[in-house]
């Protein structure tokens, strides 16, 4: 229901402008009712708002259209219902000198009931469909996964490299290939046994002669890994095993040729990186020093001319996976 309020004694053009909004409201299926201002000097009169909302409330209106202009219809207020107990108002005016204007004023006092009463009806869907829609239960937040080198069936784990042992003794470097085997008891504390041999073999020269120097080693032992949950972590090993020393020396023109094989118990310390490159393959480098005992002395007639294994410097380089 819409109430239209005219004048108390409406002219041709107000009559025009009541016919014309008659018309849009049941073009739209709205019914409408038309009543009389209150007479001039009433209460009702000196404040409208009231007489409004009172008029709205008794007819059940979802609008009142408040035409004014007795001779001719100079403005109209167009008042919404947006809830219970709320009305706002919103005033058409056109300039009086436009061409027709009566039928301009009801036609753009019909446009702003009609926007009004759309947004009124989009909030009333917005509400109900808020109103339908049920919350998502509220979940307790998962705890990340600790990310580890190795996935939980891994347990076995092969590096392959290359290994440089040097002695400061006075015996030249020696690139040996390497394989070490892991086994992890923890993620962070693994079991390890590393063998290095067939490399190259080091020549120690004298004026008195010429020496070759071949070095092999086997240990077992322990490595622990720090922040092992991420794509790096250093790692400090422990080990002791064996380290077999072969010498072969000849003394001037391939004269007084002598070969000595020595096994030496082996202590060995590292400390290294290692860093994840795809999925549970990594690669690895580390430094280590080596204690043999007894090591080997070289020595063409009285002096000492070398010493290897008090201490020998290992540096290693690998690649592996976990298996």
């Amino acid at each position: 229901m819409v109430v239209v309020v005219r004048p108390p004694s409406p002219s041709p053009e107000t009559a025009e402008a009541l016919t014309l909004l008659h018309g849009e409201l049941a073009s739209v299926g709205l019914e409408d009712m038309t009543i009389e201002r209150p007479a001039a000097g009433s209460s009702a009169a000196t404040d409208l708002r009231p007489w409004l909302e009172q008029l709205a409330g008794e007819r059940g209106a979802i609008a009142v259209i408040d035409i004014f202009g007795d001779d001719e219809v100079s403005a109209v207020d167009v008042w919404v219902r947006k809830s219970p107990g709320r009305f706002e108002v919103t005033r058409v005016s056109v300039d009086p000198d436009t061409t027709n204007s009566s039928a301009r004023l009801a036609i753009r006092a019909f446009e702003a009931l009609r926007a009004s009463l759309l947004e009124v009806d989009l909030a009333t869907r917005y509400h109900r469909v808020q109103r339908s829609v049920k919350p998502p239960a509220a979940q307790r937040p998962l705890p990340p996964k600790p990310r580890e080198p190795a996935r939980d069936r891994d347990h076995v784990g092969l590096e392959i490299g290359a290994a440089v042992l040097m002695s400061p003794g006075g015996v030249g470097p020696a690139v040996l290939p390497t394989v070490r085997v892991d086994w992890a008891v923890r993620p962070r504390l693994l079991v390890e046994a590393a063998l290095a041999a067939l490399g190259s073999s080091p020549s120690v020269t004298t004026r008195s002669g010429t020496a070759s120097v071949a070095r092999e080693y086997l240990v077992l032992g322990g490595c622990y890994r720090l922040w092992a949950d991420q794509p790096w972590w250093p790692f400090f090993s422990i080990a002791a095993g064996a380290l077999h020393t072969s010498v072969d020396g000849q003394a001037g023109l391939n004269l007084n040729t002598h070969v000595v094989d020595q096994w030496s118990f082996l202590a060995d310390t590292g400390l290294g990186a290692t860093m994840r490159v795809f999925r549970s393959y990594h690669l690895s480098l580390s430094g280590h020093v080596q204690l043999a005992q007894p090591y080997v002395a070289i020595h063409f007639g009285e002096p000492v001319t070398a010493t290897t294994g008090r201490p020998n410097l290992l540096l290693t380089l690998a690649v592996g996976g976990w298996l």
